[in-house]
C-alpha cells in the first residue's frame, strides 16, 4: 500500500492540449471523498464508503465504443460489430474538442499503472472531470509510490469527460456518447457517460491487443486465486455468473477478480489494483469478502440509499447493474504481489437459464476451445430490455466486446498454455436446475463451491464420469457435499423428454453462433461441439 497523501510534484496538462486547468494531482481518496461530498455529487453512507450515480449510462454502451483504424490496426483487430472502426480525422477533430471544453476547468489527474508484473506494466494518466471517477482510478489501477511517482513517464492516457456531449452528425459517433481507443496516439477518450467502467474496460481493451501482439502474452477476462500449494485457479465467465463470488475463496488467496495476464514463463499475473463487483441483493452471508469490502475508500454505484445512508441492496430501482469499486487490499486474504505460479485447474462460468448443462463438467481440449470461443451464457427476463424469457447469450472469449484481436487468436494462445502446463478445464453451470428459469430453481452458491473445491483437491480425479448424451460433456457422477441426483442436469427435471428438447435447443443455438468461427476453428475445436 502507498502513502495516499497527496504528492508535492505538480504537473501541466498544456501537452495534452488541455490549458489553464486547474490540475487537482493525486490526491488521496480522503480528498477525492471530501470534494465529492462538497461538490454535490454524492452521500456517505453507513458503511463509509461514498455512493455515486453515474447518471444516463450504468452500463457500457458497447455500441458506441470504436477503436482509430490506422496502420497499427487495421490489418490486425477484428473488425465487425464488436470492434467499430473510427477515422484517425475524425478522433483528432473530436479529441480536439474535448480537450477544448476541459481546458479552464478543475480537473483530476491520477498517475498509476496496470500490470502488476513488473515486465508488462504499463503507466497511465487517467484526466477526468470529477473526482469519484478519480477515485475508481485509484481503486482499479495499481498504485506507484512516491519514490516511482519522482520519475512517472505515463505511455497510456484516458481522458474522461462525461459532461462533453458529442454530435454524431460532425463528430462521427452513433449518439452523443462515446469511447474510443486510438493505438497510434496511445489515447483512450471518453464522453457523453459517467459509467467508471468504461475507464478500465478501456485499458483492458488496449492490453487485449498489445500483449499478444508485442510481448507474446495471453490476457485473459478472469478471475484467478491461489491454494496454500502454490497452485493457481483461473475463472473465466461473463458478468453474473460468479466470477467474483466464487474466485472470492477464504480458504485461497485471491489475485485479482476480473483481468489478468498469463506470461511465456506461465506465472498469472492481475492487471488491475482493484475489484469491481456487483452488489445486486449483496449480503454478509451470501458474499463476505465483497460485503466486509464496503469500507471508507470503496465507491458504491447507482446503489439506493435510506436518509440514514443505509444500503438497500435488493432494490434495482435505478440498475441491476450496482457496482462497488474497493482496492484489492479491501480483501484480507490477497496474493502479494498479485502474481501466481502456472495453474493447475480453469473454470468457465456460465449461468445457463435453461437448465440444461451440467453443474461441472470436465473438458477435452477441444471442447476447451470451442466453449472458450463461444464464450455461453444466458439472459434472464429484466435484465435487458425486452428480455421475456431466457436468451442464449455468447461472448468469444468471455469477453467479446474487450477483445480487438479474432476469438480463435486467443483461443489457440490458450490450447496451447493448456497443454503446455496439463491443466484442467472445467464447464461449471452456476445458471438453473431442475427447469428453465422461472420454472428450476439456482443452482446452490454451496453446492458450486464445493464442486470447485473438489475439483481444486483433485477429488474429481478418482471419480467416474458419464458422457452428456448431446453435449458430449464428461460429468462426474459423485462429488463431496453434492446430491449425486444434482449431478446430471437430465435427472433434476420432471418431465425428461422436455429436457432433452430444451438441450437439443440450446444444441443449436452453440452450433448457430459457431458458424462464424468455423473457416477459423481446425478439426480439433470443431470435435469439441455438441455431438447432437
Amino acid at each position: 500500500m502507498v502513502d495516499n497523501n497527496q504528492t508535492s510534484k505538480m504537473i501541466s496538462l498544456n501537452n495534452y492540449g488541455i490549458k489553464n486547468a486547474n490540475v487537482r494531482y493525486q490526491l488521496s481518496p480522503e480528498q477525492l471523498e471530501k470534494e465529492t461530498l462538497e461538490k454535490g455529487l454524492g452521500r456517505m453512507t453507513k458503511f463509509g464508503a461514498l455512493a455515486i450515480n453515474t447518471g444516463e449510462f450504468t452500463g457500457r454502451s458497447p455500441k458506441d465504443r470504436f477503436i482509430v483504424k490506422d496502420k497499427i490496426t487495421k490489418d490486425r483487430v477484428w473488425w465487425g460489430e464488436i470492434n467499430l472502426p473510427f477515422s484517425s480525422e475524425k478522433f483528432d477533430a473530436l479529441y480536439t474538442k474535448v480537450v477544448s471544453y476541459l481546458s479552464g476547468k478543475e480537473l483530476y489527474v491520477r498517475d498509476c499503472y496496470a500490470g502488476s508484473h513488473p515486465d508488462y506494466k504499463l503507466n497511465l494518466r487517467v484526466i477526468t472531470e470529477t473526482p469519484w471517477q478519480n477515485l475508481f482510478a485509484f481503486n482499479m489501477f495499481l498504485r506507484p509510490t512516491e519514490e516511482e511517482l519522482a520519475s512517472f513517464l505515463p505511455e497510456w492516457t484516458v481522458v474522461n469527460a462525461p459532461s462533453f456531449m458529442a454530435n454524431p452528425e460532425v463528430d462521427g459517433t452513433r449518439q452523443h456518447n462515446f469511447a474510443i481507443l486510438n493505438f497510434t496516439r496511445k489515447i483512450v477518450l471518453i464522453g457523453g457517460t459517467g459509467y467508471t467502467g468504461e475507464i478500465k474496460k478501456g485499458i483492458f481493451s488496449a492490453l487485449n491487443f498489445l500483449l499478444p501482439e508485442f510481448k507474446n502474452c495471453m490476457p485473459m477476462h478472469c478471475s484467478a486465486n491461489v491454494g496454500k500449494d502454490n497452485e493457481t485457479a483461473i475463472f473465466f465467465g461473463l458478468s453474473g455468473t460468479g466470477k467474483t463470488t466464487l474466485s472470492a475463496d477464504p480458504n485461497r488467496k485471491l489475485i485479482g477478480d476480473d483481468e489478468h495476464g498469463w506470461t511465456p514463463d506461465n506465472k498469472i499475473f492481475n492487471f488491475e489494483g482493484g475489484c469491481y463487483a456487483k452488489v445486486i441483493d449483496l449480503s454478509p452471508e451470501g458474499e463476505p469478502d465483497i460485503y466486509n469490502a464496503i469500507k471508507p475508500g470503496a465507491l458504491l454505484e447507482n446503489v439506493i440509499i435510506d436518509k440514514d445512508g443505509n444500503v438497500d441492496f435488493s432494490d434495482t430501482s435505478i440498475t441491476q447493474n450496482t457496482r462497488v469499486s474497493y482496492p484489492i487490499y479491501h480483501i484480507k486474504n490477497i496474493q502479494v504481489p498479485s502474481i501466481g505460479e502456472n495453474p493447475k485447474n480453469i473454470f468457465f462460468l456460465t449461468a445457463d437459464a435453461f437448465g440444461v448443462l451440467p453443474p461441472i463438467s470436465k473438458l477435452t481440449p477441444g471442447q476447451a476451445a470451442y466453449h472458450f470461443i463461444s464464450g455461453y451464457t444466458a439472459k434472464v427476463a429484466g435484465t435487458e430490455e425486452g428480455v421475456d424469457e431466457p436468451l442464449p447469450s455468447f461472448s468469444a472469449c468471455f469477453g467479446a466486446p474487450f477483445m480487438p484481436l479474432h476469438p480463435t487468436e486467443y483461443a489457440n494462445m490458450l490450447r496451447k498454455k493448456m497443454q503446455e502446463a496439463g491443466v484442467n478445464v472445467w464447464l461449471v453451470n452456476t445458471g438453473w436446475t431442475g427447469g428453465p428459469y422461472g420454472v428450476g430453481n439456482r443452482m446452490k452458491l454451496k453446492y458450486t463451491r464445493a464442486m470447485i473445491t473438489a475439483a481444486l483437491d483433485g477429488k474429481l480425479d478418482t471419480v467416474s464420469f458419464e458422457k452428456h448424451p448431446i453435449f458430449g460433456l464428461n460429468m462426474p457422477t459423485s462429488c463431496e457435499n453434492v446430491p449425486s441426483e444434482v449431478l446430471n442436469p437430465r435427472n433434476t427435471w420432471k418431465d425428461q423428454k422436455e429436457y432433452d428438447k430444451k438441450a437439443l435447443e440450446l444444441a443449436a443455438s452453440f452450433k448457430k453462433n459457431f458458424e462464424k468461427f468455423e473457416d477459423y476453428a481446425n478439426e480439433e475445436i470443431m470435435k469439441g461441439a455438441p455431438v447432437q
